[in-house]
């Protein structure tokens, strides 16, 4: 059976390494195969394994361009380069998914694939999985089912349309099983097997005391400030609006009189600080974007993370590390059902009384959900091999 693992930004391909890393660990073991000499391993088939093997090549849409994105990315997460780059480059929406699903399209035909796998949320997943269900491939989507139902939120379309097409649906929490059969979809087709985000969270948390980040530029502001909070901001809906990001900024700004915040900052949020004219408290301490590896070293030990990203609310509860989501909603309800994540909008006064709340000892204790143990990709990989079976 031949798989395309489908990336379009930097976060995808840390949901996509667990996969990788599982069926490099099933080659090498014998289990299955690879594709051909120009993937990661040899080709190990023999007749006994050929019904069930699984031979698989990664597609980099470049659908965000990311600098950052070199050799040593891929060597930090032990998964090889991309076998295709689309080279999509940025544009609307519109013109961003057509040049996606043109250059794929290709691929697919040159490939000819039994199954396209697509992760999380971004355009990429959307315009692949269209391109293989029109071509009668089997999609299967991980991370599945999860809803804001915030139709705002260009991800929530990419979301719903990419589960309305495809055939084995990997859910993270619960909600999203309930969210797939609300919607329709055969019970059948839908399969709780955990988070790989978590999967890589784990993988890479294991391996940072092999690194020499202790001495580095950032080892250093981490033991200088001894207490901290870590934040991230890129959202559209509170960067791009002046008001709504001034009101952000204006609280941060407060909270960092009491409590020094480390700040990675995106490219968008960054010429949004300066298009606004928006002062940054000195308490602040702006940094450019992070590895996932630098990044991880940073929040991991953090009092306090405050972010408007997806990835993070998990990745938090999953270390048991208080999260202030700065969003009006999330699609993952079980970081703040189960976990240590508290929504808590983006105005100025939200922001405020929660970090106030806070301060006072009011610190939210979760747990860490079901399946969340480091162990979905191998689940995946074993019900994507029992499909080649049949």
């Amino acid at each position: 059976m031949k798989i395309l693992l489908v990336a379009g930004a930097r976060p995808n391909f840390m949901k996509i390494a667990p996969l990788v890393r599982e069926l490099r660990a099933r080659t090498e073991a014998g289990k299955l195969g690879s594709w051909e000499d120009k993937t990661l391993f040899s080709n190990q088939t023999n007749q006994k394994n050929e019904k069930n093997e699984i031979n698989y090549k990664i597609v980099h849409t470049g659908q965000h361009y990311d600098e950052e994105m070199s050799q040593v990315f891929f060597d930090e997460l032990e998964i090889p380069a991309p076998d295709y780059h689309l080279n999509a480059g940025s544009g609307t929406h519109a013109e961003q998914t057509a040049k996606i699903m043109v250059a794929f399209e290709r691929v697919c035909i040159e490939e000819q694939p039994n199954i396209v796998v697509v992760v999380g949320d971004v355009n990429s997943t959307l315009a692949c999985s269209i391109v293989a269900k029109k071509m009668g491939i089997k999609v299967a989507h991980i991370e599945a089912g999860l809803r804001s139902r915030d139709w705002s939120m260009p991800e929530e379309i990419n979301r719903v349309v990419t589960d309305s097409v495809s055939d084995y649906l990997f859910v993270t929490e619960k909600s999203g099983r309930e969210n797939l059969l609300r919607e329709g979809k055969r019970p059948e087709s839908i399969f709780f097997v955990g988070h790989v985000m978590v999967d890589n969270l784990l993988y890479i948390k294991s391996r940072l005391e092999d690194t020499k980040l202790g001495s580095s530029e950032i080892g250093k502001l981490k033991k200088t400030l001894g207490e901290y909070a870590f934040l991230t901001l890129h959202r559209p809906s509170n960067v791009d609006d002046s008001e709504t990001f001034h009101g952000i900024i204006a609280a941060l700004n407060e909270i960092s009189k009491d409590l020094p915040i480390i700040f990675p900052v995106h490219p968008r949020t960054r010429n949004a600080l300066s298009r606004f004219s928006i002062r940054v408290s000195h308490s602040i301490h702006l940094l450019p974007p992070l590895s996932f590896l630098d990044s991880l070293y940073l929040w991991k030990d953090a009092k306090l993370v405050m972010t408007d990203s997806g990835g993070l609310q998990e990745e938090t509860t999953a270390l048991g590390i208080p999260c202030f989501t700065i969003r009006e909603n999330t699609e993952r309800p079980i970081t703040i059902e189960e976990g240590t994540n508290t929504l808590v909008g983006n105005s100025k006064e939200g922001i405020l009384a929660a970090y106030n709340e806070f301060k006072s000892g009011k610190k939210k204790i979760g747990i860490v959900p079901e399946l969340w143990d480091g162990r979905a990709s191998e689940r995946i990989v074993k019900i994507l091999s029992e499909f080649s079976v049949h």
